[in-house]
């Protein structure tokens, strides 16, 4: 299996880079900014998403594309502008890469913030509709879309993984129900690109929280078994947790459901 792994240099890329060291005959792997200089079996290559015909060389003899590149947050300003060429041109140009080179899988980093807008007493499953918090949430809604196009169309293995709060341990009450640790996500990262025969999966990204509000089932089809859990922390959360913002506790999305709203009101429905 050789895999090419784009955003590479972000924090996902790196923890990922690290623990999957020597597993694969290849790993290359793209960045707009510099890198480590490549270990034994990888490459280094500064690689902008934005240029399909740099990814397309780059993907040559490639089995598996793992996309993390992109802006990982809602920017506090101009956020169509920053979304729409990383997020969205970017992501298309990764799967079009992808055909074009005939690479069998693509492993999408989507986010749980394309489901934001749901209230935290549903529980979720990877089949409900979209229903996206900001601009970012729209980019990976669209993410998901191309990779349901590339894989009926043209026949590519896509997973798109909506990861929650990944970060070494949780920081608020929300992060209980939705985080994932560095090992879990890098095992997700693993399942993903070994997980034999499957066409198009869309799974959470999180731990075993026991404060559920995912029902992650779609998860087993890649042989995902997290083993860490939010509640391990969970009296340090409560008694010394970051507070979230009034408006946005009823929602999966927290405070990218409140962003950007000014003096116009949080929707609720």
């Amino acid at each position: 299996m050789r895999v090419l792994m784009t955003g590479a240099g972000g924090i996902i890329g790196r923890e990922a880079r690290h623990r999957l060291a020597g597993r694969y005959p290849l790993m290359r792997l793209l960045d707009l900014a510099d890198i480590e200089p490549a270990n034994a079996d990888e490459e280094c290559l500064k690689v902008d998403i934005c240029n399909l015909e740099a990814l397309e060389a780059a993907m040559q003899g490639i089995d598996c594309v793992v996309h993390l590149a992109g802006v990982s947050v809602e920017p506090e300003s101009n956020a169509w502008e920053q979304v729409l060429p990383a997020n969205i041109v970017g992501t298309y140009n990764v799967f079009e890469a992808a055909r074009r080179a005939g690479v069998k899988r693509v492993v999408f980093a989507s986010s749980h913030h394309a489901i934001g807008y749901y209230r935290r007493s549903e529980v979720l499953t990877g089949a409900i509709a979209p229903r996206p918090d900001s601009y970012y949430g729209v980019s990976k809604v669209t993410g998901e879309a191309l990779g349901r196009l590339y894989a009926d169309k043209f026949g590519l293995s896509v997973v798109s993984l909506r990861i929650g709060a990944y970060r070494p341990k949780p920081a608020d009450i929300r992060h209980l129900s939705v985080w994932i640790s560095p090992r879990d996500m890098v095992e997700l990262l693993r399942c993903s690109i070994e997980a034999p025969l499957l066409h198009y999966v869309v799974a959470y990204g999180m731990s075993a929280n026991s404060r559920l509000i995912w029902d992650n089932r779609e998860a087993g089809v890649l042989g995902y078994r997290p083993v860490d859990d939010a509640e391990d922390y969970a009296e340090e959360v409560l008694a010394n947790g970051a507070p979230e913002l009034e408006g946005a506790k009823p929602f999966h999305g927290g405070w990218y459901c409140a962003w950007g709203l000014g003096d116009h009101g949080l929707f609720i429905d």
